[in-house]
């Protein structure tokens, strides 16, 4: 039975913490910043993890 390949846009986007959580980017980062508001700004920066719905789901793409 041959390997599972991994999802490559997957593992571009997530990584696993020491402590199993996995690590994830936010959306509506990249440009035209300006219109969101100083709290919105400053909440992108703060780091993100997966839901633990979703978690079983990404580590099985990520192998």
């Amino acid at each position: 039975m041959p390997k599972m390949k991994s999802v490559k846009g997957a593992t571009k986007r997530f990584k696993v913490k020491k402590n199993g959580t996995i690590k994830r980017g936010k959306a509506f980062r990249s440009h035209i910043l300006t219109k969101q508001d100083a709290q919105t700004r400053r909440d992108q920066n703060k780091p993100a993890t997966v839901a633990k719905a979703d978690a079983a789901n990404i580590k099985a793409m990520i192998n």
